[in-house]
């Protein structure tokens, strides 16, 4: 929504918005843009009547008194998803990027490639990438790149936010079962995503990954696009549509840093980036083949990707020193988890990894995937898990069962003095490591604000050797 705001904003529009909370980066990005944001929700903020009320899909059911009021001052109303759909897309090339994870990371490397080849793309992405100075831009081209997300649209529109974009190009990443608090399966999401297939054209593309077996199942159900495919492996499930086209890395470097990208076992170049994990190789692959659909050599992409510096809030290095590295990181489900700690101990080797994740959303409050905690974090060494007040179950069921040694804290100074206790360096840490004590990295895992302990943890740390990025 705060993407979209600044897109209005760019087309001329007077936006003013409101939000349960705000908190940077994109509260940043707004102020930035010369938009009013008021905390919390109230009728009040609708004087002077506006022309029109986009009603986002979160916390704003029937009932709620600002909705009310809407409905019952009859004041103009729609979603974000249908507003982006009938004001900016229409008649635009549209290169949306889907699936459960990676929908940000992707959907910028993607707007990033497009941009230095010159096409000057429009773009709306759920986060601030590094490379641009801003989250949405409105651009000059037919082409324009959004995350297509499959959670729905608002209370008066239950259907999933992406069937009002209709993509030329798409990007599945992957699928797994989340958003429990709206799907009852993974039968249920995976309908979603075929109602997505078909406002594909056929002289569209879809680039899927090889080996995603809830994917593979989609496409069966019916597909009427072409279909480029990414992963080493055939599909088990050949879809006609395929057109041949199988991206995969090769030579990897031991941390996964580095990599050949190949088009059906033709070699056409090498990323070295500072970005760690397998995921993030399927993601530069996906970005890739949807350039080339738009008419970006591949050679070009490689060049722009290899200047690409990633997301803020994904594995966003917001403190280091000879001893310790911070970050910050978005990962929210188990599956983000695993990957993103796995990517971090192939760049570290033995180095000491402490994980401190927030199970914030609806999904993780209502404890869908709680078995799937007790081994997401086997890559660190220790983790730290916080329970916050939405939490519905009894997180002590995971620490015990946690495969790795962990620890409950249901206050955040006490989490706060914890870490601080393993960051810094006691007295005799020195000596027992026979000179410099072994590093740390601190992994700090939520999609949202985390009750301000980013900057907690800078302050209490020593000043002189943070590197905020």
């Amino acid at each position: 929504m705060g993407s979209l705001a600044q897109i209005a904003k760019q087309q001329g529009y007077r936006v003013s918005g409101s939000d349960e909370a705000m908190y940077p980066p994109m509260s940043d990005q707004l102020e930035g843009a010369g938009i009013a944001v008021y905390e919390g929700f109230h009728p009040k903020q609708l004087t002077p009547r506006p022309d029109l009320v986009i009603i986002g899909n979160a916390g704003l059911p029937r009932g709620h008194e600002a909705v009310e009021y809407v409905l019952d001052q009859g004041i103009p109303y729609t979603s974000g998803a249908q507003w982006l759909g009938e004001h900016v897309l229409q008649g635009r090339w549209v290169l949306a990027v889907s699936g459960t994870h990676g929908k940000t990371t992707t959907a910028s490397m993607l707007a990033w490639i497009l941009d230095q080849a010159g096409l000057e793309p429009g773009y709306l992405i759920g986060g601030v990438p590094i490379n641009f100075t801003q989250s949405a831009q409105l651009g000059t081209s037919p082409f324009f790149v959004l995350e297509a997300d499959e959670y729905d649209t608002s209370y008066f529109d239950r259907r999933s936010k992406f069937v009002h974009y209709r993509p030329r190009t798409l990007i599945i990443n992957n699928l797994e079962y989340d958003h429990a608090d709206i799907f009852d399966d993974i039968d249920a999401i995976a309908l979603q995503f075929h109602h997505l297939l078909r406002t594909v054209p056929g002289n569209g593309l879809i680039v899927a990954p090889s080996n995603d077996e809830h994917i593979n199942n989609v496409l069966a159900m019916g597909c009427w696009s072409t279909v480029a495919r990414v992963g080493a492996h055939q599909p088990k499930k050949q879809i006609t549509q395929d057109n041949g086209e199988y991206w995969h890395v090769s030579n990897p470097s031991p941390d996964g840093c580095a990599f050949d990208v190949n088009l059906n076992d033709k070699n056409l170049g090498r990323i070295d980036w500072r970005l760690l994990g397998q995921h993030n190789q399927s993601n530069a692959l996906n970005a890739i083949s949807a350039a080339r659909h738009a008419g970006v050599p591949t050679e070009h992409a490689i060049e722009a990707l290899n200047q690409f510096k990633g997301v803020k809030r994904r594995m966003e290095v917001i403190y280091d020193s000879p001893s310790l590295t911070l970050y910050d990181d978005f990962a929210h489900h188990p599956s983000a988890i695993r990957t993103t700690l796995e990517g971090l101990r192939k760049r570290v080797g033995s180095e000491n990894i402490i994980a401190v994740i927030e199970p914030r959303t609806h999904t993780m409050a209502l404890g869908t995937l709680h078995q799937e905690l007790t081994t997401c974090c086997a890559a660190a060494n220790q983790v730290f898990w916080y329970r916050n007040e939405n939490i519905r179950w009894d997180l002590y069921e995971v620490v015990h069962n946690c495969v790795i040694p962990a620890k409950m804290f249901a206050k955040h100074a006490t989490l706060v003095s914890e870490i601080l206790k393993y960051a810094i360096p006691t007295p005799d840490s020195a000596s027992k490591h026979k000179g410099s004590p072994q590093k740390k990295h601190i992994v700090i895992m939520s999609n949202g604000a985390f009750g301000g302990i980013y900057q907690s943890l800078i302050d209490k740390l020593p000043q002189q050797s943070s590197l905020s990025t």
